[in-house]
């Protein structure tokens, strides 16, 4: 019989959902999230989910508005997609088949926030399960979009290809890979291209999103679709509707990467339709247009294609960096804020994970304050994760801060950037015209358009504009006093583009009238009575720092007394930019900021805030990186502040290993931020290496929990960013307190055995793995130098994963170097055992030894490997001439160390040795 729901269950759920979304009553809403997380542990509660949200008008004995059913079904939608994501193994395949029976209904539902719940689902059971999994659902979808009888309801057809066009974007290898002796993509794709013949608009556009997603993967099906695509694409160049002509642009963009060969011959026309494209009223549109300029311009080759077209392009660049006039109204006069408070949302976005956001995607809903009240608010804050189409057509984008979003203003720039790096100085003159009419102009668009030309074309045009910057610079400074903010802002940027030139002065009065004049009004900028200035004159005076290195020495003191106003004054998001400025100071300086004066100012100024700042908070990330380098900046100076921190960020450590713990055994739990970890790691290296040996020693000592227990856990952290931390980290440890570590060694090494196992690596996550690979070598490396003859046991399994590295053409060449430098070491206490396999292995570690610079790392490195030699010179025959040019051309001027000096006196043994064998 099939399953029913009981109608009293049924009700008490809606009634649960309904109240998860009240912003009216906050003890129901607490009550119903409480009911609905029980709710989950019942083997049923997917059946009542699926049956909520497929059903389009109320079930028998629930009594709601339809405003209020929305939201039922909404919540049920959204929950539903939650369980898939958590659980979908522990779903009864009951369930499953129900789940089945109900999204493709709900494809075609009236309301087009249901379809995107229902497609959100689909693609959600495809990514957890697989596509056969589901095997009806791809077929059927495509049946739906193709309405080959005629009866399919727009809906279903807007519907199934939303579905269909989500599915390509979160499951794309899966799509491509062979199944069954067959690529499903080389089925899709065909289909895919028809649809964008399709009637409707939403079809066309979704279709073409779609397609967008494969077009730069370079596929077999790509392959045999281009010629057809093509045809289609100049088809829909004169689509009525905007967003299809907006991926129309978009898939342009991508065949400008991945087959150029088809873009060369119609650039001359392309050109023509992007200038018109971004001229349309539509901003999104107009957008991603202006984007197909960033694209060519940066492409190796085609870029050189557009010389005969940049004098019709470019001003239609400048025309779109004004300011338009609703952000005009929006930002236009802006109030001193200083004193304000920054909200939640302002602070989030600076560590926000990046997701890509879907497009075509047109919801319904209203989102009508005084209608909704703030239900569409509850329903964001359902999930931190929510996809497309649960969370942004309840958000009202278009009111968003332009300074906050990617803009046609902002994409127009970046484009003029790269044409004057591409073609120079023609590029200056062609702005010219418009810098002397704009710079100085009364309206203060215009002027900040003007200002930001300028800073645009400040690479790539350096030469041309650097007689004009005597002039310039001082006007600039100037307009740091603008009355208008967004003017003042603008300003700091374009003068930070070109502080490069200002700290490059070296005659004394030149500096007088500009370095320091800009170095002064960026500063002071710092404390604009406007926020968004302060955060303008931050990022602007950090960028100086870069530039500037040990020239600002001697302004130290000064600047560091701003910073300390600074951190009076600021509020959370720009303490974020203050944290960089500091930081870069320490690094760019080094040294001098242990001067006693320069620590007596900053360091209570740092301590004060870290006392502040509780451990959950995001603040944390920058003030423990900040810290890392102010530690290595002052070295022992930084002792009287080390025991505190230290024992700070091994409980950050602690207590985010046992959230992750938690979560293991109840997946309801929120996820750890791992950012918690990586910098707590970082802060803990560079504190063991600032410090004095035995200090850092007994920090090391005194820990609790235990300090080695604790990074064994973070080197198997499952996230890499994590693992590179904690593998640099044991090599610190290892040079600096290595008799606190020996002890755990023996549980140590077999995990970092394990991380050298390259089968092991995803390809996805390729490129952060090698990063790890790297830390983890030269962790090796350094402890075979200390451990010697007592690493004997792992020998034999170290030896055969850094052969395996550097044979392996495929992998980074910094990572080769810190293995082939690690199996060096390895010869220092067990030449014996290696000695067998050196004809194996002399050419690849020579090989990439050439590259490697002189340091005490490569002279360890060749000192292990001449103990190897001396035990089995013959072995050398094919090798030697290598192996005597490396010795006659390795030269360290520096020779002061006792390693050095060394590695020359086993040169000269085993060079005499070898030689002697071998005749």
């Amino acid at each position: 019989m099939a399953w029913q729901p009981s109608p009293e269950s049924l009700s008490t759920l809606a009634a649960c959902l309904k109240d998860s979304l009240s912003g009216f009553d906050v003890a129901a809403q607490k009550q119903a999230e409480l009911m609905l997380t029980q709710a989950k542990s019942s083997p049923d509660i997917n059946n009542y989910l699926v049956y909520l949200f497929s059903s389009q008008d109320p079930p028998n004995g629930i009594q709601c508005t339809a405003q209020d059913y929305f939201l039922v079904r909404s919540a049920a939608g959204i929950m539903l997609k939650n369980n898939i994501k958590t659980g979908t193994k522990q779903i009864p395949e009951g369930s499953l088949a129900l789940i089945k029976m109900g999204i493709p209904m709900c494809l075609q539902d009236k309301s087009a926030q249901i379809r995107n719940y229902a497609g959100n689902i689909a693609t959600e059971m495809v990514r957890r399960g697989g596509i056969m999994s589901w095997p009806e659902l791809l077929p059927e979808l495509l049946k739906m979009i193709g309405n080959e009888t005629g009866q399919v309801t727009n809906e279903a057809q807007e519907g199934a290809m939303a579905a269909m066009s989500k599915i390509c974007e979160d499951n794309t290898k899966m799509l491509e890979r062979e199944l069954n002796g067959e690529r499903p993509l080389n089925f899709i794709l065909p289909k895919l291209i028809q649809a964008t013949k399709s009637p409707l608009p939403k079809v066309r556009a979704h279709a073409l999103t779609a397609i967008n997603v494969f077009v730069p993967r370079k596929s077999q099906a790509m392959l045999n679709s281009i010629d057809d695509l093509l045809q289609h694409l100049n088809s829909l160049a004169a689509d009525t509707s905007n967003d299809v002509r907006r991926q129309v642009c978009r898939a342009f963009a991508q065949l400008v990467e991945s087959r150029p060969d088809k873009i060369q011959p119609h650039l001359p026309g392309l050109v023509d339709y992007i200038i018109t494209q971004q001229q349309s009223d539509d901003e999104d549109l107009a957008t991603d247009a202006a984007e197909f300029w960033l694209t060519v311009g940066e492409h190796e080759h085609l870029w050189h294609s557009l010389n005969p077209h940049i004098s019709k392009i470019i001003p239609v660049l400048l025309e779109c960096m004004v300011y338009n006039a609703e952000d005009i109204a929006l930002l236009g006069g802006a109030s001193d804020d200083e004193d304000q408070d920054d909200l939640e949302q302002d602070i989030k976005p600076q560590f926000a994970k990046k997701s890509s956001a879907r497009q075509a995607n047109s919801g319904e809903g209203s989102a009508d304050p005084a209608q909704n009240g703030n239900a569409y608010e509850k329903l964001a804050s359902m999930d931190d994760d929510l996809e497309e189409g649960e969370i942004d057509d309840f958000e009202d984008g278009d009111d968003a801060n332009p300074d906050e979003r990617w803009t046609l203003r902002k994409c127009s720039a970046a484009a003029l950037d790269v044409f004057a790096r591409d073609f120079r100085d023609p590029v200056f003159q062609s702005i010219l015209p418009y810098l002397t009419k704009n710079l100085k102009h009364a309206d203060w668009p215009y002027r900040e358009a003007a200002v930001l030309a300028l800073g645009a074309v400040a690479e790539g045009c350096i030469n041309v504009v650097t007689p004009h910057l005597p002039e310039l610079v001082p006007y600039l400074i100037s307009l740091l006093n603008d009355a208008e903010p967004v003017v003042r802002q603008i300003t700091c940027w374009t003068l930070g583009r070109y502080s490069f030139w200002a700290t490059g002065l070296t005659d004394p009065h030149q500096k007088q009238l500009y370095f320091e004049p800009m170095m002064e009004g960026l500063l002071n900028k710092m404390l604009d009575s406007n926020k968004k200035v302060q955060e303008a004159g931050a990022s602007a005076f950090a960028n100086l720092e870069e530039k500037a290195g040990k020239k600002l020495e001697p302004y130290s003191l000064p600047i560091i007394q701003q910073y300390v106003r600074c951190f009076k004054k600021y509020k959370d998001r720009n303490m974020y930019l203050l944290y960089d400025c500091v930081q870069t100071l320490a690094e760019v300086i080094g040294p001098v900021l242990a001067r006693p004066d320069l620590v007596n100012e900053l360091m209570p100024a740092l301590i004060e805030r870290w006392t502040k700042v509780p451990d959950q908070s995001r603040e944390i990330f920058p003030l423990l990186e900040c810290l890392s380098y102010v530690a290595m900046a002052l070295n022992d100076a930084f002792t009287p502040y080390a025991k505190p921190i230290f024992v700070r960020c091994v409980n950050i450590i602690h207590q985010n290993l046992e959230a992750s713990l938690a979560l293991t055994n109840d997946p309801s739990l929120d996820t750890p931020d791992k950012d918690f970890l990586v910098t707590s790691l970082d802060l803990l290296s560079a504190i063991i290496q600032a410090l004095d040996p035995a200090k850092s020693a007994e920090l090391v000592q005194g820990s609790q929990p235990a300090f080695f227990e604790l990074l064994t856990f973070c080197m198997e952290d499952p996230t890499d960013e994590v693992r590179q931390s904690a593998y640099a980290l044991l090599g610190d440890c290892t040079k600096y307190v290595f008799e606190q570590l020996q002890p755990s060694l023996p549980g140590i090494f077999p995990v970092l055995l394990k991380q050298l196992d390259l089968d092991s690596i995803l390809d996805e996550d390729i490129d952060s793995a090698y990063g790890v690979v790297n830390n983890a070598c030269w962790s090796a490396g350094e402890i075979a130098i200390r451990h010697k003859a007592n690493l004997a046991p792992h020998v034999p399994e170290l030896f055969q994963r850094l052969i395996e590295i550097i044979t392996n053409p495929g992998i980074p060449k910094g990572v080769t170097e810190n293995a082939a430098i690690a199996l060096g070491r390895l010869g220092l206490g067990n030449g014996e055992q290696l000695a067998p396999h050196l004809a194996n292995f002399a050419e690849e570690f020579l090989s990439s030894m050439d590259e490697v610079d002189p340091s005490d790392e490569k002279a360890t490195a060749f000192r292990g490997f001449t103990s190897i030699v001396e035990k089995n010179p013959m072995a050398m025959e094919k090798s030697l001439l290598h192996f005597f040019t490396a010795i006659a051309r390795y030269r360290d001027l520096k020779l002061r160390s006792e390693t050095k000096s060394g590695l020359h006196e086993d040169f000269q043994k085993v060079s005499v040795h070898t030689h002697n064998k071998l005749v």
